[in-house]
């Protein structure tokens, strides 16, 4: 499982992302005292790094060039910061790719695979699979046995909540919170038709009922 370190000072969108990246099957660390954040990456051993520019004390340039000094982990810049010239300088400096807040959530994840295949480590699970049922994450479909559907991005990240979590009661806030991203806000009724219209494709690939109700608690594959 590959880990991610998030150096990034703003309490909300660390948050965010590591909540993003634990349901998308990533380990994740994060830096919130930012006097020996070199240190800490040390100590960590990522397998790459997000980092902001914008950090008390010292930017994410100087402290990517300190980092580069005894280490190739990779790093991806993601800054609300989006001159070219910030761009260049953080590339020059040892950065391996720069993406801009807000930030699209799937580009973001296809920019991190594709960091992490260029660097040679982990690049996270292409498929998850249980009881019969495999998730194509890359390629956006469900099968069984020979069935094979394609799923809406609100339905893939519902479906793959659920069995990264297979066997355990997972709570509508728990899904609503992996549903939700920068841009757009997922409420009760939108998971609601969601989860109706993915257990209809579950039907149609021979797994009916294979999404189980448990009242007053949540969902359980």
């Amino acid at each position: 499982m590959p880990k991610i370190m998030i150096v990034e000072d703003d309490a909300a969108i660390r948050e965010e992302l590591a909540l993003l990246l634990d349901n998308e099957g990533y380990q994740t660390a994060a830096v919130t005292q930012f006097s020996a954040v070199s240190d800490q990456v040390r100590q960590a051993a990522p397998d790459l790094i997000l980092l902001d520019l914008g950090l008390p004390g010292r930017d994410g340039l100087s402290l990517c060039a300190d980092i580069r000094k005894n280490s190739r982990t990779p790093i991806i810049f993601v800054t609300s910061r989006s001159s070219t010239g910030d761009e260049l300088r953080a590339l020059s400096l040892g950065g391996d790719d720069y993406v801009t807040k807000p930030y699209d959530i799937p580009v973001l994840l296809a920019r991190i695979r594709a960091v992490l295949r260029r660097s040679g480590g982990p690049a996270g699970p292409e498929a998850l699979e249980t009881g019969g049922l495999r998730l194509h994450l890359a390629q956006g479909t469900a099968s069984a046995g020979d069935r094979c559907v394609e799923l809406t991005r609100n339905e893939l990240k519902i479906l793959a909540h659920l069995m990264s979590h297979a066997g355990q009661i997972v709570s509508r806030a728990d899904l609503i919170d992996a549903l939700w991203d920068s841009q757009i806000y997922i409420d009760d009724n939108t998971l609601s038709v969601n989860m109706t219209r993915l257990r209809a494709k579950l039907e149609e690939i021979g797994l009916p009922g294979v999404i189980k109700t448990r009242r007053g608690m949540g969902y359980q594959l």
